[in-house]
């Protein structure tokens, strides 16, 4: 089984999940030092100052290393 790390939506195989993850509405944004995606509110306590929720990634800032996902998806096409 292959598990969204987002939403804990369980899926047969590694395609499917990874399908699933360019829709997956709980992965809002999107850390280019580490790779994973998160909800905005894991990331930020205050609302102003963004760093990545992944344990040993130093990845932060809103529009520095952290993207919503939706602005790496436009800029991608």
């Amino acid at each position: 089984m292959h598990t969204c790390r987002n939403c804990n939506q369980s899926f047969q195989t590694e395609l499917a999940l990874e399908l699933h993850r360019d829709t997956c509405k709980k992965g809002q944004l999107f850390c280019q030092v580490c790779g994973d995606r998160f909800r905005e509110g894991e990331a930020t306590q205050d609302g102003w100052h963004y760093e990545c929720p992944t344990e040993g990634c130093e990845g932060d800032g809103l529009q520095e290393d952290l993207y919503r996902v939706d602005d790496v998806r436009t800029a991608t096409h």
